[in-house]
């Protein structure tokens, strides 16, 4: 039979590559890069290959799933299902208010803007402020610090440009978030060939350090000691742009003095690297005329995630790594409206202490958001306001939230407990109601979230004003009831007779939005309506225009130019935030934590991402778990020799909290005394654990309680003390009760 190939973009994460569909009799047989593609190159990853066989595996929902008394779970028609959620969400509201109920937008959830849309429209409808996302337990920082700084308008220099790049904890070349644009392998080579000096900073030898000039591998946690001292060297040696800090900043001399202690030899003893690297780190970025700064989640979830941010965005301003008057920002402008091209910033924002407050820890609204690490507690602290009904968006808190064993509380003590999702997670396991939801290539796809990414830092979105669209390349399967993740909320809405307000994804200031907003006539059947044209109206190139290139094209945009600061403007960059700053004289002022020494905890469980697996999902696709279904903890040989445990073998890790058990993989690029575990594996707290099916949830180690971010509520959860130790209560693949 004859092979017709189909182009398709990928959504099984947020970098929306560009694929080809082997299609026979009208099913795929396989997916591949695309060569022709003006961005991807071809490039593509085992998980987007992978795919179509998502939408086969035994565990995709095909219908919806009710909770039966006896705990089982039945069959449930998506009609019917939507109509006894609505009735269960008005007797709530009407009894406890709008603020009992919750909504938990997860990274597929997050990553789908049709469902962002009408999901956020549907909370402004019934009134409730309570929306969390899976921003704020995976890189906060990045939103406090860009308020807390204030944003540069212009943007950065798009990667083929770069003389220099600096990662803080952050594997793009797997995780493709940020650093290294598209096709990450591909770029760093050409980037190196032309000789673009690499710096990473990371307690494992990723794959992106292994391709370093210079590597350093700190203590976890340590990372903003480092940062600090670099900026003391180029401040001390004059290696930063005096010249665009005269002119575009403001308290340079208050970070000048706080990070004076942070001497090269100081940061050395703290984060156990050595100086001549640090030293020799700091003068090869100095020296680079244009150049990113990117850190990842590691840093973010380690303690100190907004400080790393923060310095982040000042070794960027202090090198000048932005763009400039005359500049040519290349990338966007297609489906997502940029930043006015000027080479200004508004100035700093609170990056806490406004919008809703929460009942818990003195906590706020944030630049990134609720605080999500709170919401257990929400759930769970009686009184006026106490949440009663969640909502999770291709989220599942179970297996990717912090503390665990809480978290399992809270879930079990809603009223109402509803997931989004294909397939029934660990928190489906628990739902009062599981709706199907339609899966990939039954739906269609555009490039909208990779060009909106590009707005949030160096190595983002496509440097290019590229765009694609595809249409749906598969019918739901004969007998299924399913429905796009946006339907969920407009009916919800059309049977509590409620009328939404969608505001567009195509608008990044909330001004835009509200102005552009599509008022809807909730008389009008799901079907009739057309989310993607309500959720990108407005769009610079009108997305009927982009539907013409399901395979991508590079558009005929106007070129941006980088216009001057116009005169008077007040807005300077933010070089001397005070609780920032305050935050690196604790540091300062703090006993350095040589943790190998310590008896109850000599160990740091640091996260970490599998190239073939997902986080939470699709375990039961043989392909991508034909190297490991579970999540393995990875540790330095030697450690694993003054532990007795051989490769293969369980141990127990332990922290103040609770314990796990992982099955031991020896990894020479871990730092002694860390452990690199991935997150968002594990059963939950009721289920027979084993380490080598489920794997273990890093989840259940931390505390929502202890050691959280102040403003942000993120608890570590990476960076974990723990005592590690070999534990003989598994034999291979089998649980124990």
């Amino acid at each position: 039979m004859a092979v017709e190939q189909k182009p398709v973009v990928c959504r099984v994460c947020h970098a929306q590559c560009g694929l080809l569909a082997d299609m026979e009799d009208g099913q795929p047989t396989a997916l591949h890069g695309d060569k022709d593609n003006p961005v991807y190159h071809g490039y593509s990853c085992i998980k987007g290959r992978e795919m179509h066989t998502m939408h086969r595996l035994p565990s995709r929902l095909l219908r919806s799933q009710k909770r039966q008394p006896d705990g089982s779970y039945g069959e449930i028609g998506s009609d019917q299902a939507l109509a006894e959620v609505a009735a269960k969400l008005q007797d709530i509201i009407a009894k406890h208010g709008p603020r009992s109920v919750a909504i938990y937008v997860g990274t597929y959830g997050y990553n789908n803007f049709t469902a962002n849309a009408f999901g956020y429209a549907f909370f402004e409808a019934i009134q409730s402020p309570m929306v969390f996302t899976s921003v704020t337990i995976d890189q906060p920082g990045k939103g406090v610090a860009a308020m807390l700084h204030g944003p540069w308008l212009a943007g950065v220099p798009w990667l083929e440009d770069w003389d220099a790049l600096l990662l803080v904890g952050t594997n793009p070349i797997v995780s493709m978030l940020g650093g290294l644009g598209m096709n990450p392998a591909r770029h760093l080579h050409e980037a190196k060939q032309r000789g673009m000096k690499l710096v990473v900073i990371d307690p494992r030898k990723t794959d992106v350090a292994k391709k370093a000039d210079i590597h350093l591998a700190p203590r976890a946690g340590e990372d903003s000691a480092i940062l600090a001292a670099f900026a003391r060297l180029w401040l001390e040696e004059g290696l930063f742009d005096e010249a665009f800090v005269s002119d575009n900043t403001q308290n340079l001399d208050a970070l000048r003095d706080a990070v004076a202690p942070f001497t090269p030899s100081y940061a050395a003893e703290r984060a156990g690297v050595a100086e001549d690297d640090i030293i020799a780190a700091a003068r090869m970025l100095g020296h680079a005329k244009v150049g990113g700064v990117q850190a990842g989640t590691g840093p973010n979830m380690s303690g100190r995630g907004n400080l790393v941010e923060y310095l982040v965005k000042c070794l960027t301003t202090l090198r000048g790594w932005w763009l400039k008057a005359g500049d040519e920002r290349k990338g966007g402008g297609v489906l997502i409206n940029p930043l006015p091209p000027i080479a200004a910033s508004p100035g700093p924002m609170p990056g806490w202490g406004f919008g809703e407050k929460l009942r818990v820890r003195g906590l706020t609204d944030t630049g990134a958001g609720l605080p999500t690490a709170a919401l257990a507690d929400e759930i769970l602290t009686p009184g006026e306001g106490q949440v009663k009904a969640l909502i999770c968006l291709g989220g599942n808190p179970m297996q990717a939230w912090p503390d665990q064993l809480k978290t399992f509380d809270a879930m079990k003590a809603l009223d109402l407990l509803v997931t989004i999702d294909p397939r029934q997670s660990g928190t489906g396991r628990i739902a009062h109601y599981n709706i199907a939801c339609k899966l990939h290539m039954e739906v269609e796809g555009n490039t909208s979230l990779s060009e909106f990414l590009g707005n949030f830092g160096p190595g983002w979105g496509h440097g290019a004003p590229y765009g694609a669209a595809c249409p749906p390349l598969l019918s739901p399967p004969p007998g299924s009831d399913l429905v796009e993740e946006w339907e969920v909320f407009y009916g919800l809405a059309q049977r509590m007779g409620l009328t939404l307000k969608v505001k567009p994804a195509s608008y990044v200031d909330n001004p835009s939005k509200e102005k552009f907003a599509t008022i809807l006539d909730m008389s009008e059947p799901a079907a009739s309506i057309d989310a993607w044209a309500l959720t990108l109206k407005g769009s610079p190139v009108p997305l009927e225009e982009v539907r013409k290139y399901p395979a991508g094209h590079i558009f005929d945009t106007p070129r941006q130019i980088i216009q001057p600061r116009p005169e008077g403007w007040p807005g300077r960059l933010e070089l001397g935030s005070e609780p920032m700053l305050d935050e690196l004289r604790e540091i300062a002022a703090s006993p350095s934590n040589p943790y190998e020494q310590d008896n109850a905890f000599p160990f740091r469980i640091i996260s970490r991402r599998l190239n073939d697996m997902h986080n939470s999902n699709w375990h039961d696709s043989p392909r991508l778990s034909r190297k490991w279904r579970y999540n393995p903890i990875f540790m330095n040989p030697e450690d694993m020799g003054r532990l007795g445990v051989a490769a293969g073998e369980v141990v127990e890790i332990e922290s103040a909290r609770a314990s796990i058990f992982c099955v031991v993989e020896p990894a020479p690029d871990v730092r002694s005394h860390c452990a690199a575990v991935p997150h968002s594996f594990g059963g939950n707290p009721d289920e027979p654990e084993d380490p080598f099916t489920t794997g273990g949830n890093t989840g259940k180690l931390s505390d929502v309680e202890k050691d959280f971010d102040p403003y942000t509520g993120i608890p570590l959860m990476s960076g974990i003390p723990v005592r590690i130790k070999k534990t003989n209560r598994f034999s291979a693949g089998v649980a124990a009760e």
